[in-house]
């Protein structure tokens, strides 16, 4: 995967290089400090994964996020914690916060390499509304229609322009939003917990004040969903 570095902190960005030359899946085309020679460079050339810190001078990165070209991936890196939330706001895949532990740098990036290789991959054509019948709702994907039980939907994930319909054992893209999708399926068995996120009530193992945990995934609450979440879990 072809990757940039955008941090305004020069020992970030050597940090940063540092962890990415030690994934041999990665290729750094180059290293900015600040978002607006990095938009100069998009224009020209083809980046499929962006490690854009949160707060920088001038143009932030949440900003920049949504400006940039939409099938490009990106993993936040903060040094501040509570700006990780901001993430879902515009689809980041991840958040890393300073200092990077070099493990969950790695389990970010295999999450991009999967996630690009997913969208890749992909045949997914014109969007056509999601169908929701009794138990089960219908989807375009790979050029056919695809039956998902309900029962087998662990959660539901928003990515630039498709839906990741996350099962037990496989993910099926379709190129919908999650509006889309939560008008189709039952509010009683799901529940929209951020920006990019629909899960499985039944599939929820714990939570607290700002996450819900399912198996090994975890996923926070969007600060203005967590009220209603939190009411929502807990039978308020």
């Amino acid at each position: 995967m072809k990757c940039i570095i955008i941090d305004d902190e020069p020992i970030a960005r050597k940090g940063m290089k540092r962890l990415v030359d030690s994934r041999n899946e990665l290729e750094l085309l180059a290293s900015f400090g600040n978002a607006e020679t990095a938009e100069e460079f998009l224009e020209d050339n083809d980046v499929d994964l962006i490690f854009l810190d949160i707060k920088m001078p001038e143009i932030k990165g949440i900003e920049f996020a949504g400006r940039i070209p939409r099938k490009c991936l990106v993993i936040f890196t903060t040094a501040y914690s509570e700006y990780a939330l901001d993430s879902y706001e515009v689809e980041a895949i991840d958040y890393l916060v300073k200092p990077i532990d070099p493990a969950r740098f790695n389990r970010a990036v295999d999450k991009a390499i999967s996630y690009h290789a997913l969208l890749d991959s992909a045949s997914v054509s014109a969007g056509e509304p999601a169908v929701g019948v009794a138990d089960h709702i219908i989807v375009k994907a790979d050029r056919r229609y695809v039956k998902i039980n309900l029962d087998d939907i662990v959660y539901i994930e928003g990515l630039k322009d498709y839906v990741i319909i996350h099962l037990p054992e496989k993910r099926v893209v379709t190129r919908l939003t999650l509006k889309g999708i939560e008008e189709v399926i039952p509010a009683s068995g799901f529940i929209r917990v951020n920006k990019s996120y629909i899960v499985s009530r039944d599939r929820i193992d714990s939570f607290d004040s700002n996450d819900v945990f399912i198996g090994d995934t975890e996923i926070s609450f969007g600060a203005s969903y967590r009220e209603a979440v939190l009411s929502s879990l807990l039978g308020k």
